[in-house]
């Protein structure tokens, strides 16, 4: 192949993902030219309301498959974490490449922490997941919705908006804005959402000549994590209308993965953690999901 389209999202995040992964596919393949297909997606217009409640997910993946389904584009980035649990039938997730930071972080103008911050300080946030564990462990602090991309959110804190917002920390790395972070949360304080920090590449499942080209970007540590992650949403119901984290490691062929499932209030929320082989990620995963059913979370899911 002489030459690949990239179908992405207009945000300057994702045109900077999507750019990302064609320069190192330049730098693999001599000669190939790369172009990038900028598409609005449904998840981009509905900013006036949580993802759960306008669709879930893939309100952000759905144009990009169409054009791929149409021949406009050969492949697609996508935010691992905004691609829903299932792909539709015919479309393969060719490479996960290596992630960048996966934890989320605070950024604030007046706020250190999330604990120094006072009683009705609001906190904006557009995930269930980030809502829930803010509410738990903070359930003095009003937490708002906020939708929109990076630069759109940090412009509403800057406006006055919000006293703090939380977002992942992979995005504000990638797009230089570091200097902005107030403070990175940990995983024990801010479990991260399946898939946050690493990008994943598309295509359809029938183009075995793009997935050897997009072979070489597929970091196998990574991978395994994510499928681990993936498994337990998957395993739970697959949609953003679940506050659900998941989170796994890996260290010596092992890998470690926590998870939690919460009410959407933060006054319930269950843990689970353990430990399995990194060649059965989809095993670990679902093992975690039947512990958090084991300890209730089809109630609190409405399953």
């Amino acid at each position: 192949m002489k030459k690949l389209v990239i179908a992405t999202r207009r945000s300057r995040l994702a045109l900077w993902q999507a750019e990302h992964i064609g320069n190192r596919l330049k730098g693999l393949h001599a000669g190939l030219h790369v172009e990038l297909l900028p598409l609005t997606t449904r998840g981009d217009e509905l900013v006036d309301r949580r993802l759960d409640e306008a669709g879930g997910k893939g309100l952000f993946v759905k144009e990009l498959e169409t054009a791929m389904a149409d021949a406009r584009a050969d492949l697609a980035v996508h935010s691992m974490k905004d691609v829903p649990a299932d792909l539709p039938p015919g479309f393969a997730m060719a490479a996960i490449t290596a992630r960048e930071d996966p934890r989320d972080v605070l950024v604030s103008k007046n706020f250190n922490s999330l604990g120094e911050m006072p009683k009705g300080a609001t906190v904006g946030t557009s995930s269930l997941r980030r809502a829930a564990q803010v509410s738990e462990r903070h359930p003095s602090l009003e937490v708002r919705l906020l939708r929109g991309n990076v630069d759109t959110r940090i412009a509403k804190l800057d406006r006055g908006e919000y006293d703090a917002i939380v977002l992942a920390a992979a995005g504000l790395i990638r797009l230089g804005f570091q200097q902005r972070v107030t403070a990175f949360l940990a995983a024990e304080e801010m479990l991260p959402a399946p898939g946050q920090g690493a990008l994943g590449i598309e295509c359809l499942a029938a183009r075995a000549e793009v997935a050897a080209l997009l072979a070489p970007l597929a970091d196998a540590g990574t991978t395994a994590c994510v499928r681990a992650e993936r498994a337990v949403s998957r395993a739970l119901g697959g949609s953003c209308s679940l506050p659900l984290a998941a989170y796994a490691e890996i260290a010596n062929n092992q890998l470690r993965l926590r998870a939690l499932v919460a009410s959407a209030d933060g006054r319930r929320v269950l843990r689970c953690e353990l430990g399995g082989a990194a060649g059965d990620p989809q095993g670990l995963g679902e093992r975690a999901a039947a512990e958090l059913r084991r300890q209730g979370a089809d109630e609190i899911l409405g399953l």
